[in-house]
């Protein structure tokens, strides 16, 4: 895309949020019809129960027929997902537990202890290889802190330092890689260790990709720890989100675990966070997400990372053994943490008006005392009874005792109750049907919770076939999140991600990082949130380097787009029309037809046909037509209506 392109598009798609309030096509001009069509009804579902339409994806709702489609996405366990599962197979940190995470790409404590000596080193030569150089590099930088400070070189001095370590790296990688792959990895692990960390902080990108491929995915998880262990964890937890949301076919779990991972917010770099939400989004998340809200609740109500976010596993009963100093006179005193007491209540299930007092909150805490975490049995789940606090609380003005088993009656009481019935209900119609859903929607919804015991499956069905649902009034109105936004423009033009971190380098960029919203309240999905200037030209931006080829690791082809909206037109019987302005203007029909089905405004389809009277531009549609194509398509993908779903 050009930057005239841009600098056109930008305030022009800005003035249709503005003015309209959400991007609005054609349809929306009119009085809406009272009911959608099935080619709508169809699109409509394909934008609420997933990341986007893929090519193809419409026609097969269609022929299924939309009620059974959205049957089998209510039963995921039913639809094969082997290409996904494929996918995934490299990433080894996925199925393994905090324990052995830790373990394998160590944290700063460990590696403390095993430089003083504390803890052994791993016996695996590679797994040596790896702690020998963080050892080192920690040993060394232990003595810098007790040497005098020297004077900081000057930036010639500087430069020329690292022009010496570039040099050095690339001729250690022209080293390594004259070898067989098979011996690659365990030459690299005999080289000295500053050899191994010049060349893991300074090996020329090109040389290191060429490295990385023909390593093994342990050998590479290995190879990237060595510039952080848990970088490591963190980077391969974001790119399989990317890779889940755009090529899972189980489509209505991913929306679901994504919006549960998202009620039930937890941040990434809390404490020992980066080697726990692995393991919380696969076991108390993703496993639960489907099925009932009182497993649910359990099960994040007593994971690691849940427990270290809210400060719980550190909350100690005022009348505890713990606090009496009983258990450890030396011990640190640490008194009770309301942080998880609160959040439960206003954010997890009865809501900020769910009739809860600050009493409830201080019991709700006191009952949570002792359900703690133990770093040295692998940061599990452990209720410890020297820190709960004894005694009778009353919560909600029933009575609950006994220690770990108050807890589970306080969390099962939440999850029967009207409020969390109602709240839960709400927060799942804003986010498939509308910022502001209908009363009457949220009450049947809620009605389904409690008649189901909290069946989030039957809650899901209630609202799939109500009326307010398929209403005209909420097609096409939802705007999307940046992470709904990218992963639609990479499902809606076929593209194919070899390397997601480009994806989720340019979600931090667009404000939605993911794994990393610091508050409890998780990110909003209303409009209000992502619709303003910055947010508008941060979308842009993306288009333009993801269909401009800026993108390393996603492969985009312009051409098969082209050639998909040519199909759809031929679908629908309809033809191509001829423009005196070259192909490119026949190009533009062509690539609406395919990313929005046609339904695009006339102010948006005159702002895209106006940025290509550039007569350079359209001179390369025979010589180079992947060019103008590409910038048609970035421009598509700005365009307001591709913003919502």
């Amino acid at each position: 895309m050009t930057r005239k392109a841009l600098a056109l598009l930008g305030p022009l798609f800005l003035l249709t949020f503005l003015t309209n309030g959400e991007a609005t096509g054609k349809k929306t001009k009119l009085t809406p019809p009272p009911v959608l069509s099935e080619h709508d009804r169809a699109l409509h579902a394909l934008g609420r129960l997933t990341f986007g339409p893929r090519p193809g994806d419409l026609e097969k709702v269609m022929a299924m027929g939309v009620d059974n489609w959205i049957e089998q996405q209510l039963n995921p366990a039913s639809i094969p997902n082997r290409p996904l599962e494929v996918r995934l197979d490299a990433y080894r940190t996925l199925r393994m537990s905090p324990k052995e995470l830790i373990q394998a790409f160590p944290n700063d404590q460990m590696i403390r202890e095993a430089a003083e000596k504390k803890r052994p080193m791993p016996s695996d030569p590679m797994q040596f290889g790896l702690w020998e150089m963080l050892v080192e590099r920690y040993n060394e930088q232990q003595e810098k802190n007790k040497a005098q400070p020297t004077p900081t070189p000057d930036e010639a001095a500087q430069m020329a330092a690292a022009r010496a370590e570039q040099d050095a790296a690339r001729h250690l990688a022209d080293m390594l890689l004259s070898l067989p792959q098979a011996n690659r990895m365990p030459s690299l692990m005999k080289l000295p260790v500053g050899d191994r960390w010049i060349l893991a902080h300074y090996i020329p990108n090109d040389m290191r990709d060429k490295l990385v491929a023909g390593f093994t995915p342990v050998e590479r998880e290995t190879w990237f720890a060595m510039k952080g262990p848990a970088n490591v964890v963190v980077a391969e937890l974001q790119q399989a989100k990317i890779l889940r949301v755009v090529y899972s076919e189980r489509q209505l779990e991913e929306v679901m675990t994504d919006f549960w991972l998202n009620h039930f917010n937890v941040y990434l770099y809390k404490d020992q966070n980066q080697y726990l939400v692995t393991s919380y989004e696969r076991d108390a998340i993703h496993s639960y997400a489907m099925g009932k809200f009182r497993e649910l609740l359990h099960a994040v109500a007593q994971n690691p990372a849940m427990l270290i976010y809210l400060d719980n596993w550190v909350s100690v009963g005022p009348n505890s053994e713990a606090a009496s100093g009983q258990a450890n006179a030396n011990a640190p005193k640490k008194g009770l943490n309301e942080n998880f007491g609160r959040e439960l209540l206003e954010l997890h299930t009865l809501g900020v008006d769910g009739g809860y007092t600050q009493q409830d909150v201080t019991e709700v805490a006191r009952v949570f005392t002792g359900w703690t975490v133990r770093p040295a049995q692998g940061w599990q789940f452990e209720f410890d009874t020297k820190m709960h606090e004894p005694g009778a609380k009353t919560v909600l003005g029933t009575t609950v005792r006994y220690g770990i088993p108050e807890g589970l009656q306080v969390l099962d009481m939440l999850a029967k109750s009207p409020a969390t019935a109602r709240f839960i209900s709400t927060k799942l119609a804003r986010r498939f049907v509308s910022d502001d859903p209908p009363p009457a929607l949220v009450e049947a919804m809620a009605q389904t919770f409690l008649a189901s015991d909290g069946d989030i499956k039957e809650v899901l069905r209630t609202m799939f076939h109500s009326k307010e649902f398929w209403s005209p009034n909420v097609y096409r109105k939802k705007v999307k999140t940046p992470l709904e936004f990218v992963a639609s423009a990479v499902r809606a033009t076929g593209a194919q991600v070899q390397n997601p971190m480009p994806i989720v380098d340019a979600l931090g960029k667009m404000g939605m990082p993911l794994y990393q919203m610091r508050t409890p309240t998780g990110y909003s999905t209303k409009s209000e949130t992502w619709m303003n200037s910055n947010a508008l030209l941060d979308r842009l931006n993306f288009a333009t380097s993801f269909t401009s080829g800026g993108m390393g690791g996603v492969n985009f082809d312009p051409l098969r787009l082209l050639a998909l909206g040519l199909l759809a037109r031929s679908a629908k019987e309809e033809v191509v029309p001829v423009s005196t302005n070259g192909g490119t203007q026949a190009a533009v029909t062509l690539v609406e037809d395919a990313l929005i089905g046609g339904d695009v405004s006339k102010n948006t389809d005159k702002a895209i046909r106006k940025s290509l009277d550039d007569p350079q531009l359209g001179s390369h549609l025979l010589d180079d037509p992947a060019k103008p194509l590409a910038t048609i398509i970035g421009l598509t993908l700005g365009a307001p209506e591709f913003q919502v779903r």
